[in-house]
């Protein structure tokens, strides 16, 4: 019983969205601006960077909260897999909040928290498979969809345990379903791209450019 109420307190962690907390401290709800998604990225392109900082670190904190918990407090019987149920909890908690109608995030900060705990060698090529693609193509969507499924692959490859494996798995196929719209839109090339974060593509030009000189 014990084990389910660290669940449910997951769950309810995760429903605390830190745009959502924020913004009423701004007199702001980013769902009624930009993309109307309550996450880092839609934070960012409304409110700015400050803003956007502190929402995706209370967004990491919930999920790294709520595995701290879950590996301090889970019965013995369920100390293998309690701690990653409750981090999928959170994210859930993050995509579907309780306290703000069921309209949140998409859950990418909350789950890479929880991995700093649970699987943390996994979070650095998690890290760096986002920076690079999102240098490489300018789509933020794209970039965390590949970064979920590359923990997929690192799961795979370092022979994880398998509660981390089915974890690792579940919360790649999570990351494509809440950025499906993103993905319909970048098939119909309608997707908005971070330009200006396209480094290699400015780097490659301004070598170009060196050259033609």
């Amino acid at each position: 019983m014990f084990d389910i109420l660290i669940l449910l307190a997951s769950y309810l962690l995760g429903s605390v969205s830190g745009s959502l907390l924020l913004g009423r401290f701004r007199g702001v709800d980013i769902r009624n601006q930009g993309s109307g998604n309550a996450g880092g990225t839609n934070a960012f392109r409304t409110q700015g960077f400050k803003f956007a900082l502190g929402v995706v670190l209370i967004d990491i904190g919930k999920g790294a909260l709520a595995a701290c918990v879950a590996l301090r407090f889970s019965s013995p019987a369920y100390i293998d897999v309690l701690p990653s149920a409750a981090v999928l909890c959170a994210v859930i908690g993050h995509v579907w909040p309780v306290f703000h109608g069921f309209r949140g995030g998409k859950g990418a900060a909350t789950l890479v928290g929880g991995l700093l705990l649970l699987f943390p060698a996994a979070v650095l090529i998690l890290v760096a498979v986002w920076c690079l693609c999102l240098s490489l193509t300018g789509y933020v969507g794209l970039s965390t969809v590949l970064a979920g499924f590359s923990l997929l692959v690192f799961a795979l490859i370092s022979d994880a345990p398998m509660p981390i494996l089915i974890f690792s798995a579940l919360a790649a196929f999570l990351m494509l379903f809440t950025h499906r719209a993103n993905m319909q839109r970048l098939l119909q090339k309608n997707e908005y791209r971070f330009d200006k974060i396209m480094l290699w593509r400015r780097a490659w030009r301004a070598l170009s450019g060196s050259r033609r000189d």
